[in-house]
């Protein structure tokens, strides 16, 4: 039996290392809640690159997580999904502000949808969710994109009590 799967994105490392952020709650409740469920916590080496331009790689919980490297099915993947970000963007079809490159999100879009385990993605970036959404249009990746802006119990209809 396979086990379900999430891959969290830097943006939500960022959160939750942080107790004095926004969203520190929501990231906590999430990071509990797919430990209590036994869901797969993954971090790509692409999130862990990111992270690192700021912080420490010993700063993530390291012993909760799963690595997953980037390979050749996922950068295969990644062209389809980039080619339809850069046609939008092209096209202006999609506006995104704060990204000058797109690879990043199709990247982690394209290790979300291949590795098979993987059932969400979960980031507060709202410019990584117009990519998504843009993506989803075409190609209906498999994952769905969870928001961090929205509480765990909301995403999963559980009764906060």
């Amino acid at each position: 039996m396979i086990r379900k799967a999430v891959l969290l994105d830097t943006s939500f490392f960022l959160r939750f290392l942080n107790d004095n952020d926004p969203l520190f709650k929501n990231a906590d409740g999430y990071f509990r809640y797919f430990i209590q469920k036994e869901i797969t916590m993954m971090v790509s080496t692409i999130s862990i690159a990111e992270y690192c331009v700021g912080g420490d790689v010993h700063e993530l919980p390291l012993r909760n997580l799963q690595i997953l490297p980037f390979n050749l099915d996922h950068s295969k993947r990644t062209g389809e999904f980039a080619k339809i970000a850069f046609e939008a963007k092209k096209k202006e079809k999609l506006d995104v502000t704060n990204r000058y490159i797109i690879p990043n999100d199709t990247k982690l879009f394209a290790q979300a949808d291949i590795e098979k385990n993987i059932e969400f993605y979960i980031s507060s970036d709202s410019e990584s969710f117009k990519i998504y959404k843009l993506i989803k249009e075409k190609l209906n990746p498999k994952f769905q994109f969870i928001d961090l802006n929205v509480p765990y119990n909301q995403t999963f209809g559980i009764l906060d009590l």
